[in-house]
């Protein structure tokens, strides 16, 4: 297994992800190899300069950085050596088997439309981001941020992604889904989550459990919780914000240091025919460690496969 690594991306590079990846080397076992994808020159430099022995990584050398303010497309059309863009072309080509970045977050999502393309099927990709149980577990929710308006199909499908995502990779069994609304009652809701209650409530291909509120967002009513991107994101942000508020006012408290982003790394994007996982651009070099053992859990429960089987 070959996990590409873009070490130009994120607002501390490459220094936060060269130190990541010495982090999760050490798990990883010899069959897992750890492709940095960016100024090869640099990273070897740091590497001589704290004395540590680069062979254990492959190297892929670019010249060029999609920066964070960057148009996603122009970017990816004119920036053809940048590290995102060699990431998604080693990504197609079958070269790496996942690919790994903090960089442009907009580039990501182009990168991974246009470059291995959606699973046929699949309407909208999206990404999604780990919810902490109150319980000790986790629970998932998507999308968080890339579609801010969805027809009721494409929630649909969010169910089935996020489902399929919960079994192989979190190893929930049966993951429950259940959709985002102000209240449980079907008729409850706008007319876009009206319609997609009546497309999942007599589904098969999830074990649907019917309309969730807010309060839900962290008990054991739902282990995948389905909404559109605007809220999914608002949701997200809501929650980072409570772990910082708490580190602010210096309390300390098991439950929610389970909100820290570094524990989980990044998100996955689904519903694409290979594996892409997008990282903070403030990313640690905690997170960009268990960003890249996030991609070899993926890679090993053959995610992208099962997708394709389901929506084939």
């Amino acid at each position: 297994m070959k996990i590409g690594f873009d070490i130009m991306g994120g607002d501390h590079a490459p220094k936060n992800e060269l130190e990541g990846a010495m982090l999760a080397v050490t798990q990883f076992p010899p069959e897992v190899k750890i492709v940095l994808i960016g100024d090869s020159d640099k990273a070897k430099a740091y590497f001589d300069s704290v004395n540590f022995n680069h062979s254990v990584f492959e190297f892929i050398h670019t010249t060029e950085v999609i920066e964070m303010g960057e148009h996603p497309t122009k970017a990816l059309t004119q920036k053809q050596d940048s590290s995102i863009a060699v990431g998604f072309k080693l990504l197609k080509e079958n070269e790496i088997h996942a690919f790994c970045s903090a960089g442009n977050t907009g580039a990501m999502l182009v990168g991974s439309m246009f470059s291995v393309k959606a699973v046929p099927g699949v309407i909208r990709p999206c990404i999604a981001t780990i919810l902490p149980k109150l319980s000790g577990g986790y629970g998932l929710i998507l999308d968080v941020g890339t579609n801010a308006d969805c027809k009721p199909d494409v929630l649909y499908q969010f169910g089935i992604l996020g489902s399929l995502y919960a079994e192989n990779v979190l190893k929930i069994d049966k993951p429950k889904v259940g959709l985002l609304n102000i209240g449980e009652e079907p008729e409850k809701g706008n007319l876009v989550a009206q319609a997609a209650f009546n497309l999942m409530k007599d589904t098969k291909d999830f074990n649907f459990i019917g309309n969730i509120e807010g309060r839900d967002f962290f008990n054991d009513k739902a282990d995948v919780i389905v909404c559109e991107g605007f809220v999914g994101n608002v949701v997200l942000k809501m929650a980072e914000s409570f772990y910082r508020m708490i580190l602010k006012r210096g309390r300390s408290d098991e439950y929610f240091d389970r909100f820290n982003y570094e524990i989980y790394g990044g998100t996955p994007i689904l519903g694409i025919n290979s594996t892409a996982i997008i990282a903070h651009g403030i990313s640690s070099p905690l997170a960009f460690k268990n960003m890249l053992i996030q991609a070899k859990d993926v890679v090993n429960a053959g995610l992208p496969e099962k997708i394709k089987k389901v929506f084939h």
